[in-house]
């Protein structure tokens, strides 16, 4: 299963891969935001830990990480700046 996830500008592409019956294993990549020098791999997925998980919860979490990460690159959003 597969989702997008717009964010900040960036695009955060959520993938989950059955485990077992009703859980995933959950893994996100980050595309987009061409301007900005970021080192590693750019097309690398990250698989997240402690899985697996229902799928309701593997894509918020995963959402939760991959806006967490782009918050780390462009700083903490201001009140003016638009978070979607």
């Amino acid at each position: 299963m597969y989702r997008m996830i717009p964010y900040r500008g960036f695009e955060i592409h959520v993938t989950l891969k059955s485990s077992a019956e009703d859980l995933y294993d959950v893994s996100f990549q980050i595309k987009g935001g061409h301007n900005l020098a970021l080192i590693g791999n750019r097309s690398g997925r990250i698989p997240l830990r402690n899985g697996p998980f229902t799928r309701r919860w593997a894509y918020l979490i995963a959402e939760v990480a991959g806006q967490a990460a782009i918050d780390v690159l462009l700083g903490i959003p201001t009140d003016d700046q638009s978070v979607a």
